[in-house]
């Protein structure tokens, strides 16, 4: 079950969690925290065979990409939409995550919607502090509007998201294709001040305080916190194009949202803001075990295949 409430431009929908999905989440999050317990390698390994555990969907072919600064790997399901791509930028706190470990999500977006998903590996902090992920990033949207698609939906969870919202500060002009974006439980605020985030009430069994905090201070470096690239939050831009946000209750993250989504609004862009009661960070890659999961993922599909660029229509 769901409630709606239009607001304006922002549309906020919550979704119920029922018994059968919410005995499933407890049981993803216990195994979760069993991998991280009991895994040997390192911490980037660990993570990695965590977002690995999403199946890669029926019907695509994978397509490792080296091409100068841009790696990462082409997603592409059968009988794909001409002229469109989906740019998929993974989480992991700017410090963990890679495109072949994020494969098996992005492909469940990708056959949803029938479109060509490219998984970008941007470098990872410390080694390559910020704003080495965020250029990334905006190389990668450059590269693929200049290969000729006409029309490009950003996706991306947790830093991932953050970044796809801060790519919009730099295409001012609509240069680089963008026609919408969808973020699953972005992180934009680095200086962590949402209340969701200072709060002992939240029941975040996934993410703490001290390791998003260690995770900004490895990425940012000396550099500015309030910087529109690393914390989209406090640089909403106007006539942004349309903005699709979900997230969960149980989360540290959950006012970066419930905050970025007013704030787009009243500057005039159209958001529509997905609560998931009851649910952890980044619940979509568990498609196996909840409903919850696939019926997000299909309503983001549904989400970017309603929202094309002018320019991408006949």
């Amino acid at each position: 079950m769901m409630n709606v409430v239009q607001q304006t431009r922002l549309i906020e929908i919550r979704h119920r969690l029922s018994d059968d999905d919410r005995k499933a989440a407890a049981s993803v999050l216990k195994r979760t925290q069993r991998l991280f317990a009991e895994f040997g390698g390192a911490s980037r390994e660990a993570y990695d065979a965590m977002t690995a555990q999403t199946p890669i969907a029926d019907g695509v072919d994978l397509e490792r990409v080296e091409i100068a600064d841009i790696k990462g790997w082409w997603v592409r399901p059968e009988s794909a939409v001409a002229g469109r791509a989906i740019l998929f930028l993974h989480g992991g706190a700017f410090v963990l995550g890679s495109a072949a470990g994020y494969r098996g999500l992005a492909s469940q977006i990708a056959v949803r919607a029938g479109i060509d998903t490219f998984v970008l590996d941007y470098p990872l902090a410390p080694e390559h502090p910020f704003p080495a992920a965020f250029d990334a990033a905006i190389a990668a949207l450059r590269w693929i509007a200049q290969s000729g698609i006409r029309d490009i939906a950003l996706v991306g969870d947790s830093a991932g998201g953050g970044l796809a919202l801060a790519a919009l500060g730099a295409d001012g002009g609509g240069s680089m294709n963008v026609a919408c974006v969808a973020a699953f439980s972005p992180w934009l605020d680095l200086a962590l001040t949402g209340p969701s985030s200072r709060s002992e009430e939240t029941r975040d069994l996934v993410l703490t305080r001290p390791i998003l905090a260690d995770a900004a201070a490895a990425y940012l470096g000396p550099a500015d916190v309030a910087d529109r690239r690393a914390s989209p939050l406090y640089h909403v831009p106007e006539h942004l194009p349309p903005i699709a946000i979900q997230v969960g209750t149980d989360e540290l993250l959950l006012d970066d949202a419930l905050r970025y989504a007013a704030a787009a609004a009243q500057r005039g862009n159209t958001v529509q803001l997905e609560v998931y009661e009851g649910l952890h960070h980044v619940f979509q890659r568990s498609t196996d075990e909840l409903a919850s999961a696939r019926d997000a993922l299909d309503r983001v599909a549904e989400f970017i295949l309603q929202h094309e660029t002018a320019i991408a229509r006949p």
